[in-house]
């Protein structure tokens, strides 16, 4: 995939010449209208639409009786946007406003989403919308010495974006990836019907809007592509090595500095010294296969979903598929057209909503507008984040009153299980055996949503059996189920997810001998903010424990603040001459004790009977992040020092 900016970031915006009106014509046509009107009060820069089309948007509402569903405007409010585009666009797109001040940007955004807006979403707003780079907090008075070096553990989403962020603040760094590709999950998923689950347009770094998508959801090797094309664009291939996986890291006090163990492709162990670690390796990793009696006198064929075999066909085969989730129903989806028959085995099922948009190609008039408008492609990632993103912070939030004599956890949570009961209700009309195996008896978000890829009517298909059990044991020819039935089988898919692992497969030794591995004992990682952790000075820990946007937003965006505090933390370092810094134990704790007292009362700690990787075994919640995705961002700007030992001299 080429990016579309080599020379510069995205939301460095060009003005564009020379348009084709027939393009043009066809870009207005299948544009998003809140996004199409914003860049109209760019280029045009009339400010007076943003209050005109908030009163005809109020006037429209109040006339139908009706609120705002999620920001879709009125059709005659969108058709009045269209109208005047092309009255006022023609054939050179030239912005006379740039990124607008933070009250007219806030007064923008509210008629964009058709949704208030609170002053505290401006800033941002405007990163993770693509209109400006992450603003700096600590001061840059001083460039990272020759001799300061970072290790970067993983070449992922989280560990490409480290490598950008660091090279631009001026430090030198190096990354481990263990395999021969980057990617993490999208080189690891290859399966058929491998897709991201979160909007393309905002699955996506905020420095790099990518408009030429060519699905509103990315397929896994599109997604891949795009990695690539940033690595490229970044010129981060020469600063990744490949086939080098980190067996260990040891803080050497004297030094300060950490000694990483690594194992080459070529078989040797080496070691490298670092003056910081960047883990980017993610908590789902390693593939997750029960243990179930009689695998090993299967004679057919057994894999698992992030271990996908391209040799295998799957033609006219008997497949027995077990899980539900989102991995499990996108593969379903895919390969039912090809197989004789397939017996989907669900331990137990998830909340399942409509998306019209997954699997829709985008438009080539829209993918015009997104690469030509100047801003458009800015305020349709803003919206598409907006109501996918804190939209859905109360929806996991526990209402006691109601709960108590309720499924769903709230009336917000109601509100959600009715639209996946409504789906069910439609998708199952004739089928009411189908729709009972498939309504869950506990609240929504207390297990991850899943969006419907089209296994609902995949599973109502003739060939496909649906069974509400797990595997007892396996026989030659197929599975027996924990129901007592059997099943036949020639392939075997394990849809099971991950080994959630926070750095337990690496060994990490921090001050005085202290392994991570025992301070993270029996599944109860801790860590201030999600990212550091006392006793392991310089060490950051992306995607760390309650870290998860799980209310909603993506893992893009909670990994762009991780990096970003991680470059203010060194730069702190170097503006006040220390070598090193880690969290007090007094600040973590208060910071853990306020995490759990907020988790408490989510589903996501009290769901119920559902079961899955959100709780660890003792029934911790450890997985999601209790705050709003802006409240977490804003405790993300920069290293309160108060919260820190430093080590160094801290001579300036």
């Amino acid at each position: 995939m080429t990016l579309i900016s080599p020379d510069h970031p995205t939301y460095v915006v060009p003005p564009v010449t020379d348009v084709d009106e027939h393009e043009l014509a066809a870009a207005i046509d299948a544009a998003e209208p809140g996004a199409l009107l914003m860049a109209l009060v760019h280029l045009t820069g009339d400010t007076g639409l943003v209050a005109e089309f908030k009163a005809r948007l109020d006037d429209e509402r109040r006339q139908a009786e009706t609120s705002a569903t999620m920001g879709r405007y009125p059709a005659g409010v969108a058709a009045e946007v269209r109208a005047r585009a092309r009255r006022l666009l023609g054939g050179t797109l030239v912005p006379r406003i740039a990124v607008p001040d933070d009250d007219l940007f806030r007064r923008m955004a509210e008629v964009c989403v058709d949704d208030a807006v609170g002053g505290e979403y401006v800033p941002h707003l405007r990163e993770q919308g693509g209109f400006e780079a992450a603003r700096p907090v600590v001061p840059r008075t001083r460039t990272p010495p020759e001799d300061f070096t970072v290790a970067v553990i993983g070449a992922g989403m989280i560990g490409l974006n480290a490598a950008v962020k660091l090279g631009a603040a001026g430090f030198r760094y190096q990354v481990f990836e263990e395999r021969d590709e980057l990617g993490g999950t999208w080189s690891r998923n290859t399966y058929p019907g491998a897709a991201v689950d979160t909007p393309s347009h905002f699955y996506s770094y905020s420095f790099e809007l990518n408009p030429r998508w060519t699905r509103y959801y990315p397929t896994g090797p599109e997604y891949l592509d795009y990695l690539r094309g940033v690595a490229r664009k970044y010129d981060l291939y020469p600063r990744i090595s490949f086939g080098a996986k980190v067996l260990g890291c040891a803080w050497l006090d004297e030094q300060r500095v950490w000694q990483l163990t690594v194992r080459h492709r070529d078989g040797a162990v080496r070691t490298h010294q670092a003056n910081a670690v960047v883990t980017a390796t993610g908590v789902l990793n390693g593939a997750f296969v029960p243990a179930i009696e009689g695998a090993d006198t299967f004679t057919g064929t057994m894999m698992h979903t992030a271990e996908w075999r391209e040799d295998v066909d799957l033609r006219g085969k008997r497949v027995v598929i077990l899980g539900t989730g989102c991995t499990s129903v996108q593969v379903v989806a895919d390969i039912v057209e090809q197989v004789e028959s397939l017996a989907v085995v669900m331990r137990q099922p998830h909340w399942i909503v409509p998306e019209r948009q997954v699997g829709e190609d985008v438009p080539d008039g829209m993918r015009w507008a997104l690469e030509h408008i100047p801003y458009f492609h800015q305020w349709f990632r803003l919206k598409s984040y907006w109501w996918a993103a804190d939209k859905g912070w109360a929806i996991p939030r526990i209402d006691a009153e109601w709960y108590a004599t309720h499924v769903s956890a709230s009336p917000a949570n109601d509100a959600l299980m009715r639209v996946c009961l409504d789906y069910l209700d439609r998708a199952f009309a004739d089928r009411p055996d189908l729709k009972a195996k498939l309504t869950p008896d506990f609240p929504p978000f207390a297990k991850r949503i899943v969006k419907d890829p089209g296994f609902f009517d995949a599973v109502k298909r003739d060939k496909v059996s649906l069974h509400a059990a797990s595997f007892d044991r396996i026989r030659p020819d197929g599975v027996v189920t924990t129901t007592g039935e059997f099943l036949p089988a020639d392939v075997i898919i394990w849809a099971t997810g991950f080994k959630l692992e926070y750095l337990g497969f690496l060994d990490i030794t921090g001050r005085d001998g202290v392994r991570l591995a025992d301070e993270w004992a029996d599944q109860n990682p801790r860590a201030y903010l999600g990212i550091t952790v006392p006793g392991f000075p310089n060490l950051f820990v992306t995607a760390g424990p309650n870290a998860a946007p799980n209310h909603g937003g993506g893992h893009n965006v909670t990994s762009e603040e991780h990096v970003h505090y991680i470059v203010e933390s060194l730069q702190y370092l170097l503006e006040n001459g220390y070598a090193a810094m880690e969290p007090t134990r007094a600040a973590t704790d208060d910071y853990n004790r306020r995490v759990d007292a907020e988790l408490d009362t989510t589903v996501w700690k009290h769901g119920g009977t559902a079961n899955g990787y959100y709780r660890n075994t003792s029934g911790r919640a450890w997985i999601s992040c209790p705050w709003r995705l802006v409240d977490y961002w804003t405790m993300l700007r920069a290293p309160a020092p108060e919260d820190y030992l430093f080590f160094g001299d801290g001579n300036a």
